[in-house]
């Protein structure tokens, strides 16, 4: 590709990066390169000479000279990275994973449309010619119906402790599959072990559904005893085999199945034949349609909303695994949610479709969470609790037995809830818990205080820092220590202000023509 100047940046230049780091030489478009070991740059500079090597990424961000960015640095620092190079107004690529969570995902992609930067992500057998041929053979119908796909990728090898091997291995994997089916699963379950190091998966085996019938499955592991990187997919009319380590890259089987009195389903076996493949180097391949859609402004195959489905899959799948090593296979369906790995769940515990409950939470046995809910950092819930649908349970709250919150409750960051009145540490007073009742729609700021054995109504709203020792009024605000009523609220939160019992709220229009109850 000719370019007028050198304009990408490498970051990352130990194992895969090397690889990339030859391939950006040969294309003579690479103007600096940065990692954090003098040994591996020392080594770098005798074969790739001419280009500026640095330390400190700082500096490499910091040169406007610098367009775009690769990044091959380890996975757990991608996401940092990434956000540093697109505030600095670079078009990054990215290897897999996008980052290691979803969230952060969701964030770069944001940012880069907000800033109008390339974001692609390192998917590099979307970029094969054997895959490229794949996609040709099932987008003409030559496999028939697609019925099954499922992929192995094992070796022997580096085992890495940044992250496990559902995150190291399975990521190329997922992201074609997608691409296949043109799909995200339905469903996506998984199971593993932990030999080496302890919560920390050496071998997992994933499996997808897709709501046109389409099944697959992913197995990968890094305690194998060969090595092995293979796609299969099973046609109603052929099945195709990628096998990465063969010379034949790409292999159909025109096996079909018929039945023989209409009853017996046979396997009629047919010859395998390959088919001719381009002779093109992926990595080159793949750095090429980013370095396209650097000067065109063309959105990448690749991209970072293409990368965050995958994501999607991985986090499901983690969440299957954490789920059946904590016991949680009989709730239900464990993939309809997201628990982080941080937090733990114990048994007989319910949890809704969509909720999320992320970092270091903790949900006590024979609660129950609705739908949708989101449960934040350090939070404890239970037991025997009830939440309702679409509740937001801030920072640094714990909601303790006999209080119940129904739909919609907001419980902002660090809010408090007592459950006995007069507590010591050496009298045992469970017998003496008193219920606390949050109705619909209310809301709780931040510090406030809930004594035991009050109800607070619909959609009221307590102030920050208030503490409230007795019933508050539906839709009533009430805020200071003790906490008093000081006015009213809309449904939307909005202050309402009546005359002659008759408010319209300034925010949503919405009507009260008497004063709430």
């Amino acid at each position: 590709m000719q370019t007028k100047d050198k304009f990408i940046g490498l970051v990352g230049l130990g194992g895969w990066g090397k690889n990339i780091l030859r391939n950006l030489y040969g294309l003579d478009v690479l103007a600096s390169a940065c990692d954090s070991s003098i040994t591996v740059l020392e080594e770098r500079k005798k074969e790739f000479p001419g280009i500026k090597y640095c330390l400190n990424i700082d500096e490499l961000l910091a040169d406007t000279t610098i367009k775009a960015l690769v990044i091959s640095s380890p996975a757990e620092t991608h996401y940092g990275i990434a956000k540093k190079a697109i505030q600095e107004d670079k078009d990054v690529f990215v290897e897999k994973p996008l980052s290691l969570n979803y969230r952060q995902g969701e964030e770069l992609i944001s940012l880069a449309k907000e800033k109008n930067k390339i974001l692609m992500v390192g998917h590099i057998l979307h970029y094969h010619p054997a895959i490229i041929k794949l996609k040709e053979l099932i987008k003409n119908g030559d496999l028939g119906k697609i019925e099954y796909i499922y992929s192995n990728r094992l070796n022997i090898g580096k085992v890495r402790i940044e992250e496990n091997i559902l995150w190291s291995f399975a990521p190329h994997d997922i992201s074609v599959i997608l691409s296949l089916v043109n799909d995200n699963p339905l469903n996506v379950y998984a199971f593993g072990g932990d030999y080496i190091t302890s919560n920390h998966y050496d071998t997992t085996l994933t499996g997808m559904e897709f709501k046109n019938g389409i099944k697959a499955h992913i197995f990968v592991s890094w305690l194998h005893p060969f090595k092995e990187q293979k796609l299969i997919v099973v046609g109603s009319k052929a099945m195709a085999v990628f096998d990465d380590l063969s010379e034949n890259k790409l292999l159909v089987y025109p096996h079909k199945i018929e039945w023989q009195s209409g009853k017996i389903p046979v396997a009629q076996k047919a010859d395998y034949y390959p088919l001719e493949i381009e002779k093109k180097e992926p990595l080159q391949e793949e750095l090429k349609h980013f370095l396209k859609c650097v000067l065109t402004r063309q959105n990448p195959l690749t991209c970072g909303k293409e990368g965050l489905s995958v994501l999607g899959v991985l986090e499901r799948a983690e969440n299957s695994l954490l789920n059946k090593k904590q016991g949680l296979s009989n709730l239900n369906n464990p993939t309809d949610f997201f628990i982080h790995e941080s937090s733990y769940i114990d048994e007989n515990v319910e949890i809704g479709q969509g909720t999320k409950i992320w970092h270091f939470s903790h949900i006590l046995k024979n609660s129950k969470i609705g739908e949708k809910c989101i449960i934040g950092q350090n939070v404890c819930i239970g037991p025997d609790v009830i939440i309702g649908d679409r509740c937001k349970i801030q920072n640094n709250v714990s909601v303790y037995s006999s209080i119940t919150l129904e739909d919609d409750v907001f419980c902002g960051p660090s809010c408090v809830f007592t459950n006995v009145y007069n507590p010591r540490a050496f009298i045992e007073r469970k017998n003496e818990f008193k219920p606390t009742l949050v109705k619909k729609g209310a809301s709780i700021g931040a510090n406030a205080t809930i004594v035991c054995g009050v109800t607070i109504g619909r959609y009221a709203f307590i102030g920050a820092g208030a503490v409230v020792k007795k019933d508050v009024p539906d839709y009533a605000v009430v805020v200071g220590v003790p906490a008093k009523q000081i006015g009213w609220v809309c449904e939307c939160g909005a202050k309402l202000k009546y005359k002659k019992s008759k408010a319209i709220c300034s925010s949503c229009c919405k009507i009260y023509t008497s004063l709430p109850k």
